[in-house]
């Protein structure tokens, strides 16, 4: 791994050339190839040198071989430290000359000389050759790992070809890699899915903006078509110009309360820089005290079972949460109806739920509610009741404060809503440990509320 690491720091060493990846692996596989070559061959010469160490061979005219081992070497010692004779092979015919003790210590002298200078020109040559073929095949396996190289870094030129052609305007282009599941298929899928992640943020985003333009050129088209009316009437009296002077007034009211709720909902969508403690029963308290004599008014009956619920986050988001919630019930409600509101834990955490009685609402529908301006009862170019931003902001400030937000359609119609935050000591980090992009939980699972023991209105 070391030799590795040293090869590749070597082919991409600064102040050089710029180098691609591919010549990286190229002289990565080569280095390795001719290092392990490098050590096969002296594996080779060492057995080479061991084997024939003292063995003596000549061949003469006619075919005349001799043939004998000498007796310094380590081939010798395993036939014999010192030679009794010569072997002669010719003609398919063998035969052993026999010496006399003074004729052995000639004859051995001469056959180690001998056998030395046999030894090293062989093993002389045994390099030669190794060398020349270490080196064509050092050559090949290069050539042979430039090619697979390019080969396996194929697909990562076309995911970088199309990251660089790719723009806002073509989100819709996808690398759809094909071959086998490995490592750079995985890749290209995850790309894909990034640019399908994108493409939908672009979508959302430029429909949030063509309908936020739309909301907010509403009242002011309004306003100056009151002022025009009231400047164009020639028999306008004060009573008159003040009536129109009053309708301006209530549709700057309007445009403050949409600004309003797309500032929170920024605030929501950004996240929190920090956390605080605060108690969801508290909070629900005194939203529902605010909202009772809306309440009444409206003919509809606040039920609440609020039990300690401590959680941490800003307490400010998530009384706007709870008020968003409770605003939501008490304008999608029919008269006689009522809003059930609970708080308590469950699995050591916080817990908030909100349900009413109301009209049916469909069960594809609920993913619609999510959405920006979006009416269940009107389009967004109606004039049905609130701003269509109430559960786009819940979602949002549920999503900052790492929670799980649960919308499930009653039945009997109206809707139920649930919010559980997280344990206290798991969320006290700041916002860059909360997950920003979970969605809402689908509406066929949803947790049932926390029983009440009988809950009773509140007055």
């Amino acid at each position: 791994m070391a030799l590795t690491r040293r090869l590749a720091a070597l082919a991409a060493a600064p102040g050089r050339s710029r180098r691609s990846i591919r010549l990286r692996l190229t002289v990565i596989y080569g280095g390795l190839f001719l290092i392990c070559g490098a050590g096969l061959l002296a594996i080779t010469y060492v057995l080479v040198d061991h084997a024939t160490a003292g063995y003596f061979s000549s061949t003469g005219p006619g075919g005349l071989s001799v043939t004998g081992l000498a007796g310094s070497g380590p081939g010798a010692g395993q036939h014999g430290s010192v030679p009794q004779g010569l072997q002669l092979n010719g003609n398919g015919a063998k035969s052993t000359i026999k010496f006399t003790p003074r004729q052995k210590r000639f004859v051995t002298q001469r056959m180690r000389a001998a056998a030395v200078g046999q030894h090293a020109r062989e093993l002389r040559q045994l390099l030669v050759y190794s060398g020349v073929a270490l080196a064509v095949m050092a050559a090949a396996s290069a050539g042979l790992g430039w090619l697979v190289a390019g080969r396996v870094l194929r697909p990562l030129r076309t995911i970088t070809a199309a990251a660089r052609d790719i723009s806002a305007t073509s989100l819709h282009r996808r690398l759809a890699l094909a071959g086998p599941h490995d490592e750079l298929k995985e890749l290209g899928d995850t790309f894909d899915g990034l640019l399908g992640r994108l493409e939908a943020a672009f979508a959302a985003q430029r429909q949030f903006a063509a309908n936020a333009s739309h909301e907010l050129r509403t009242p002011l088209a309004w306003q100056r078509t009151l002022v025009q009316v009231a400047l164009a009437d020639p028999d306008a009296d004060f009573e008159s110009l003040r009536a129109a002077c009053q309708r301006v007034l209530a549709s700057g009211a309007h445009q403050e309360q949409i600004l309003e709720a797309l500032l929170t909902l920024s605030r929501g969508q950004a996240g929190l820089d920090k956390r605080e403690p605060f108690d969801l029963a508290t909070l629900a308290g005194h939203v529902l005290d605010a909202r009772q004599p809306g309440a009444q008014d409206r003919q509809l009956t606040l039920h609440a079972a609020l039990a300690p619920a401590p959680a941490t986050g800003d307490p400010r988001l998530a009384e706007r949460l709870i008020a968003n919630l409770a605003d939501n019930a008490l304008a999608h409600n029919t008269p006689g109806g009522h809003v059930e509101v609970v708080t308590g834990t469950r699995n050591c955490r916080a817990v908030l739920s909100v349900a009413n009685t109301g009209p049916v609402v469909p069960a594809a529908a609920v993913d619609w509610l999510l959405r920006p301006f979006q009416r269940l009862a009107t389009d967004r170019t109606g004039h049905g009741e609130g701003l269509g931003l109430g559960l786009s902001i819940v979602q949002a400030i549920t999503q900052a404060h790492g929670a799980t937000l649960t919308l499930r359609p009653r039945p009997s119609g109206g809707l139920h809503a649930e919010v559980a935050f997280p344990e206290p000591s798991a969320g006290s980090g700041t916002h860059a440990d909360t997950d920003h992009s979970r969605p809402a939980e689908p509406a066929s699972q949803p947790a049932q509320p926390r029983p009440a023991a009988s809950p009773t209105p509140r007055t």
